[in-house]
């Protein structure tokens, strides 16, 4: 059995990845905790002061999903752009 964490996501992450993070934990659509941040954004400024609290308390998960996000989008796996050396391409 795995253990549940209270992590910030690094896979599904538009900030600071709370969001994604609460989703995980709560195996709910991310959408759905953005939408909340928002409107409690909106009553008077309680979501914004919450989601930087969380953003400071909450670690970082250290091991990414490869397989699925909490949403069913594949996770984006971390490459290394493909440089060409100058002056191989013809023109």
């Amino acid at each position: 059995m795995t253990e549940k964490r209270f992590t910030r996501s690094s896979s599904d992450k538009m900030i600071f990845g709370v969001c994604g993070g609460l989703a995980n934990y709560f195996q709910i659509d991310p959408t759905i905790v953005r939408m909340v941040f928002a409107l409690l954004f909106l009553m008077e400024g309680v979501g914004l002061f919450a989601y930087i609290i969380l953003a400071i308390v909450m670690p970082e998960d250290t091991a990414p999903v490869a397989n699925t996000g909490s949403n069913g989008r594949e996770a984006k796996e971390k490459s290394e752009p493909q440089f060409e050396p100058l002056g191989s391409r013809e023109n």
